[in-house]
């Protein structure tokens, strides 16, 4: 961040700002989520420090370089980092799948015996009620 600051404190946002990010922010970010294990990149208890501290690192080459934060860059860079490590994670942040047959089960089965039921209570009314006129 020092050099950051040094070499373009003059030179103002744009590319000098998004090559800066990923020169310093997204290079650390990269090694930290390759330390992690990849089934865990949608688990937010194990990426919230990372992306704290990715975020925290935006900012501060913001500040060093004169350029407002949050800004256009940094909602590209977020949403590209977004779509590479996080494209599969629900907005629970937890992993996708179905349940397990023990509880989908019940949730199939039900509705079908209760359908079959009610079929058989209406066709045995329907014949009791013929007589009775």
């Amino acid at each position: 961040l020092i050099i950051v600051s040094h070499c373009v404190s003059v030179l103002g946002c744009g590319p000098h700002y998004q090559h800066a990010i990923e020169e310093f922010c997204l290079a650390k970010f990269k090694l930290d989520m390759h330390e992690l294990d990849q089934r865990h990149w949608c688990n937010w208890e194990d990426t919230v420090e990372l992306y704290g501290e990715l975020t925290n690192c935006t900012y501060l080459v913001a500040v060093k370089m004169g350029c407002f934060w949050p800004n256009q860059l940094v909602d590209e860079f977020f949403i590209h980092v977004h779509r590479h490590y996080f494209h599969d994670c629900s907005l629970s942040g937890r992993l996708l799948r179905d349940p397990p047959n023990r509880i989908l089960g019940p949730f199939i089965v039900v509705p079908i015996l209760v359908t079959l039921l009610m079929t058989a209570l209406v066709v045995w009314r329907s014949k009791r009620s013929e007589g009775i006129v």
